[in-house]
């Protein structure tokens, strides 16, 4: 007990002990331009976590514990950041005045990054990279961002899942995926900068955070530049047109503030063919600080986005009709209609309370939100699929038939694909109005997820003397989700027969089987999920070193609850299903070394657990309730070592890194002609485990006081460090029915796929970049990069024992030897490429009006490149998927999406 007292009485006293060292800096912060104070600067030595204090009225203190050499930073945002270097003798120190430069290159937030509809594959946010970086200033990450982003690159080859993202300190990331929703603040640049991150597994103030990092944008208005600005954008990219105005109020003497912003963006259509764009964004937001401690803050955000999707193409489609072909749209009355559509709405209000004083900080915070995610799709019923690139409608079709090729077909094909390669609704809206029974043969309609969720979060930070800081929260989030399929257009017939075409069973049997134009047919079904947890983090620091200790526990709970009783799952559709729990927990600590204010180095570790996120829980939950069997939480382990360098001249990081993801599931839906079987199935993958590793270098060099150049480097290997559990369920009949056990679920044992690559984007890639910047205030910045090492999402079925199985025989196929089947699942990287891209820009001030003009232009060269793709899983064994590459043009080969070519994005802003 003796060493506790002695351990307590040390760490209260080591502040005192120290007080020599003591140094108090201080400075006026200005505008270069305006000769204005710069409001909500802060300050920081580099390598000391948390030594930061907010300018207020321009005028800006620091006291800082240490000596010796160091580099002092000071930023602002939507300001570049200024380094001092400065050397502490444990005495005042008076900077005089200082000038910070704006930062016209924030309008890359938005539109650096050349989105693909592979951002879209997987309910990927449009710049989740972006989003979770754009508020560091590590030139790794920037680059990642801006630059490697267009490629559809990820961060250590982690989905945006793995960085936890919050608006005043409530998180966004959702039930269905983990992943946070951007558009649900998309277009509201200019009151989402105002941004806190820390990257990897660092400390953050607003909770144990994820493995990519920590993201948490403040939205009060407190913290905005007063005044009006207004910005109008042009590009050729996602949207042809932006529009976007802000106003700021700035805090009176009653100590209220409140913020307006909104934004439009449109097109009729994007870089790639159909793609309309559509997109409103409305934000308000008040605050009142009763004194200089308290304050409270209300923010409401609605933000519209409906946009038409592209679809991934195989490499005959592309030698056919280029990139830019998009197969969803077709013309209809002279106007392009997209078959497939997203629309997402989803607005949000929030209510915080802030306490702030010198050595502790409360930030308790409620929210509510609802809407909905619709996805649009054409549907047919016992008729032909409308999809241009059926593949029945392509070349290969007779190129590869087994009764042998015929090439006078296979070119009728070519030539009639080539004269209508898009949906042609006139035929579509035909064959309904021609119906005898004026059934519909198709069908326009969206499935639609609508949410109402309640979130609470309560952050406290306690500071203790000048080296120790503890930081403390709680949070609990209650969702509803809706979800249906709903009709949105009869496309000329009078009602739509809801029975399962392939069963011939009904889909509800309790209801109206005739829907008509808005009914909810198909599907129904509610999900229920709530989620508390707790953590408490730790974070020491002293001159030489610094380190913290964090934990979290929360519960997370899910339930299905049917309202549809779907005649293929009499008992297992309708009511509420079993409620699944899961429990969990986190445990990171790091260190910090710091030779010198120049160079000091970082390690950081985590293990922790993480429940299956809810669209990786059920097997199918449209039909019925059955949860994927012995589903268990993920466990992650993952480390990290960083040296930091930051000299008069060169700046940059070095790190290595290491993660271990075990116990992971995954569910997809295809159609597959297996060794045991032919049907529509859900392929549950369970007991998977992948790893990370590599290393990330990212360095800059001041060449002049106007040039700047910069190197970065990320060399990584993402694979499947198992062979994972393979099940399928089939829909329909005619499926080997004796293999299958009482739940409808055929086991196919393991896929062999230990060390095949991961489809996370390049894994590998490499930038070279130069920047000048004009003392009269205009600039010009180009980045070379080559990016490569990226692969196709793998066919896990084909890599099972059933792929060997012959379906008329039940035997093995004679020449599935082990030699064939290697050189036919082979795994063959896409083809490297390079990309240019330079920006600039200019700013003026006239008449105390601030005016900046942005330019970007990416892919200079018009590379054509894939960003990502994935195997079809039609042919499920040996002789089919053999028979279909023997022509090398095979009918489904891998499908890809590409990204774009040459495009440009100019903005005009101005500020008063």
């Amino acid at each position: 007990m003796k060493y506790v007292c002695l351990f307590l009485l040390g760490l209260f006293l080591l502040p005192y002990l120290n007080a020599q060292n003591t140094t108090t800096i201080s400075m006026l912060i200005l505008d270069d331009f305006t000769k204005k104070a710069v409001l909500n600067a802060t300050l920081s030595i580099e390598g000391i976590s948390g030594s930061t204090i907010s300018a207020s009225n321009g005028v800006a203190e620091l006291v800082v514990n240490m000596t010796g050499e160091r580099v002092l930073h000071i930023s602002a945002p939507d300001y570049l950041e200024n380094r001092i270097p400065i050397f502490l003798e444990g005495k005042t120190l008076d900077l005089g005045t200082i000038y910070l430069s704006r930062d016209i290159t924030l309008e890359k937030t938005e539109n650096l990054i050349s989105l693909t509809e592979a951002d879209f594959s997987e309910d990927e946010n449009p710049a989740y990279v972006l989003g979770l970086l754009q508020a560091t200033k590590d030139v790794f990450l920037n680059r990642a961002a801006f630059d490697f982003g267009q490629a559809f690159f990820r961060v250590r080859g982690y989905g945006s899942e793995r960085g936890k993202v919050f608006i005043n300190g409530i998180p966004m990331n959702k039930f269905l995926n983990g992943r946070p929703q951007w558009n649900n603040w998309g277009g509201l640049n200019d009151v989402t900068r105002n941004q806190e991150f820390s990257h990897g597994l660092g400390v953050s103030d607003f909770g144990f955070g994820g493995i990519l990092g920590t993201t948490n944008i403040d939205t009060r208005p407190s913290g905005f530049r007063p005044g009006f600005r207004f910005s109008a954008s042009a590009a050729n990219r996602s949207y042809a047109g932006r529009l976007m105005a802000t106003y700021n109020s700035g805090v009176d003497q009653n100590g209220f503030s409140y913020s307006f912003s909104g934004s439009r963006r449109w097109a009729k259509q994007g870089y790639m063919e159909g793609t309309l764009y559509d997109a409103y964004s409305f934000f308000g937001a008040a605050e009142y600080r009763f004194n200089a401690k308290n304050s409270i803050a209300l923010t409401t955000i609605f933000a519209s986005n409906r946009r038409g999707r592209s679809s991934a193409i195989t490499e005959e489609v592309f030698d056919l009709v280029g990139r830019k072909y998009n197969p969803y749209w077709g013309l209809q009355n002279g106007d392009a209609r997209n078959s497939r559509e997203r629309k997402i709405q989803e607005p949000m209000a929030m209510l915080n309370y802030y306490y702030k004083s010198k050595k502790f900080r409360l930030n308790t915070g409620v929210a509510y939100q609802t809407g909905i995610n619709a996805r649009s799709r054409l549907g047919y019923f016992n008729a032909p699929n409308p999809d241009p690139t059926y593949y029945r409608n392509l070349p290969s079709f007779y190129v590869n038939s087994p009764i042998g090729a015929n090439f006078v077909s296979a070119n009728l094909s070519r030539e009639g694909f080539l004269g209508n390669p898009q949906i042609n609704w006139t035929n579509v809206y035909d064959a309904n109005l021609l119906a005898q029974d004026k059934k519909a043969a198709y069908i326009l309609y969206a499935d639609t997820t609508k949410d109402s969720q309640l979130s609470l979060n309560s952050t406290a930070n306690l500071t203790i003397g000048n080296m120790l800081k503890i930081d403390f929260g709680v949070n609990y989030r209650a969702l509803t989700s809706e979800n249906y399929a709903k009709i949105n257009d009869l496309l000329g017939a009078e009602f739509h027969e809801d029975i399962d075409p392939f069963s011939n069973t009904r889909n509800d049997v309790n209801g109206d089987v005739l829907k008509s134009d808005d009914a909810i047919f198909g599907y129904n079904y509610t999900m229920n999920a709530n989620e508390m947890g707790i953590f408490t983090q730790i974070d020491i620091k002293h001159k030489k070193w610094s380190g913290f200790l964090s934990g979290v526990y929360n519960q997370a709970s899910y339930q299905r609850e049917g309202l549809f009783q779907n005649e293929r799952f009499l008992e297992d559709s309708l009511g509420k299903g079993e409620a699944i729990s899961f429990s969990n927990y986190g445990l990171k600590t790091g260190g910090t070394y710091k030779f010198n204010g120049r160079h000091w180095v970082g390690v950081e570790a985590a293990y922790l657990t993480k429940p299956p996120v809810m669209q990786h829980t059920y097997i199918n939950p449209r039909e019925n309730g059955q949860i994927v069997p012995e589903v268990r939480s993920e466990t992650i382990t993952s480390a990290d070592i960083n040296y930091f360098i930051r000299l008069p001249k060169l700046r940059g990081r070095i790190t290595g890194f290491y993660t271990q993801f075990q116990d992971l599931t995954d569910v997809n839906f295809f159609f597959v002609e297996s060794g045991v079987g032919s049907d529509f199935v859900q392929e549950v993958i369970t007991n998977l485990k992948t790893l990370h590793w590599g290393s990330e270098v990212g360095l800059e060099y001041q060449l002049s006081s106007s040039v700047k150049l910069s190197a970065v480097a990320a060399v990584g290997k993402y694979t499947y460090a198992n062979n994972p559990d393979i099940s399928i369920n089939f829909d329909t009949a005619g499926s080997e029915e004796d293999l299958i056990n009482v739940e409808g679920t055929l086991n196919l044992g393991t896929a062999k796929i230990k060390n095949y690559k991961l489809a996370q984007g390049p894994q590998q890639a490499y930038a070279l970049g130069v920047s000048y910047r004009d003392p009269k205030y205009w600039w010009v910045a180009a980045t070379a990069n080559y990016l490569t090492d990226n692969y196709a999402n793998i066919a896990t079925i084909t890599r099972t024992d059933s792929f060997l199985l012959d379906p008329d025989t039940g035997e093995f196929f004679p020449n599935a030897t082990e030699e064939n089947v290697n050189r036919l699942l082979a795994q063959k990287p896409m083809e490297d490429f390079y990309l240019l891209n330079v920006i600039g820009g200019k700013s003026w001030l006239i008449k105390d009006k601030y005016i900046s003009v942005f330019a970007s232009v990416n892919n200079v060269f018009d590379t054509v490149f894939k960003t990502g793709g994935y195997e079809q899983s039609r042919n499920g064994n040996f002789g089919e998927l053999s028979q279909d590459v023997l022509s090398g043009q095979p009918s489904f080969g891998t499908k890809y999406w590409y990204g774009f070519g040459r495009t440009y994005f100019l903005n005009v802003a101005i500020s008063f």
